[in-house]
């Protein structure tokens, strides 16, 4: 089944009334990519951070490192939700908790609030980005989607050094005030649906957030974290045998186009996001290029990247899956390859060029292969749990970059 094809027809009980064609593609890309400028808007300003709040730059990365897993663990609860409760009670929550969390981002002057309010705004943006992928309904305009994502993600460095310079660091981590503007145009299209049946599905939720939070605290704190994340996956592989239709359906899991799908998207994911963090760094020691001279030239190179992905996902019904996970790949090792051993800035900036376009384009194509790996009903969950996996490797960047590279 082509990738295109298998998507086509993306609508669930949950959103039967809401066609993925009937809502306009750019309000739905502006309600996600503001989701990726925030994530990266912190990319250059670690040293700020840590200097205004008294810490060290290793402690400044769990502001990223928080934003990046909450953002993972809460977009399937939110796929669950738009299942069960529709797009326009998905939508509004989404909305209160952006608000709620960019206020506390704001005002707050103790790091553990800063955090708190960071793992909300996450989980606000987690939302959007649920909401905007399951009523995109074909890879070209996911293709959009992800793509703007990474034009988004380019900007979102140097757009949140400008701000940490002009106005302060907080400005910079309160870009997702900007989905905002697309909840009304949104909501005018959305019907709210009625509640299904069946109780949801809060262990398996429990075990699967557990199971995520141990992985991506591997590098940081491997034992501890080795053994949560395995005691969970034991739990979880039980729990799924009781119910096979709860929160991480046994279908998804058996197929193997979508065990493949997820594991390409993690390991380009992972890959990208490293890249990101440790880029810079790189640039700075092996070229000595200034911080502002590097966000430009990041910006230009993953903005390139992000622009080719358009054409890629709208041509990866032609190519077929094979081909179409063949580019991506290998792709992205060539990225991997040239960060590790070039000493060029020139070099280096292709680098996360290749990296953005093997992540996204890997986003754009195999979440759509996901969703087609499963029946119409589960699709919302499946494109969850795909995000979960891939928003993973957002999570686990910024530990491996500064365990390799920052110190």
């Amino acid at each position: 089944m082509s990738t295109t094809s298998g998507a086509a027809a993306t609508y669930t009980p949950a959103t039967a009334a809401e066609s993925p064609r009937r809502v306009p593609i750019l309000w739905l890309a502006l309600l996600a990519t503001p989701v990726a400028a925030a994530n990266n808007a912190s990319v250059l300003i670690l040293g700020d951070m840590s200097s205004s709040l008294g810490i060290t730059t290793a402690g400044a990365s769990w502001l990223v490192t928080v934003f990046a897993l909450s953002l993972a663990v809460a977009i399937p609860l939110f796929a669950a939700l738009l299942r069960r409760r529709g797009t326009r009670t998905a939508l509004w929550l989404s909305a209160a908790f952006v608000a709620v969390g960019t206020l506390l981002v704001a005002v707050s002057s103790s790091l553990p609030l800063i955090l708190v309010g960071r793992g909300v705004q996450a989980a606000g943006g987690a939302g959007m980005m649920a909401i905007s992928m399951n009523l995109a309904g074909t890879a070209r305009r996911m293709g959009v989607i992800s793509a703007g994502s990474g034009v988004l993600g380019a900007v979102g460095p140097l757009l949140g050094e400008r701000l940490t310079g002009a106005v302060s660091w907080r400005a910079a981590l309160s870009i997702l005030l900007f989905t905002l503007v697309a909840v009304p145009a949104i909501s005018r299209h959305t019907t709210k649906a009625p509640p299904t049946e069946g109780r949801f599905d809060a262990r398996g939720a429990l075990l699967l957030a557990i199971l995520s939070s141990g992985l991506v605290l591997l590098p940081s704190n491997p034992l501890p974290a080795l053994a949560v994340a395995a005691v969970a996956a034991v739990l979880l592989a039980l729990h799924i045998q009781r119910r096979p239709d709860g929160y991480v359906p046994a279908a998804a899991l058996a197929s193997r186009l979508f065990r493949s799908s997820v594991a390409i998207a993690l390991v380009l994911s992972a890959s990208y996001f490293t890249l990101l963090f440790a880029v810079p760094q790189l640039v700075a020691n092996r070229a000595g290029w200034t911080t502002s001279s590097v966000a430009v030239g990041q910006m230009i190179a993953m903005i390139a990247g992000s622009v080719v992905t358009l054409g890629f996902a709208a041509a990866s019904g032609r190519l077929g899956q094979f081909r179409v996970r063949a580019i991506v790949l290998s792709i992205g090792a060539l990225a991997a390859v040239a960060a590790v051993f070039a000493q060029s800035a020139i070099v280096l900036f292709a680098a996360i060029g290749l990296a953005v376009f093997s992540a996204t384009g890997a986003n754009a194509t195999q979440s759509m292969a996901a969703a087609s790996a499963v029946p119409d009903r589960q699709r919302p969950t499946s494109i969850g749990l795909f995000q979960l996996v891939y928003l993973m490797g957002g999570a686990l960047g910024p530990a491996l970059a500064t365990m390799l590279v920052l110190h």
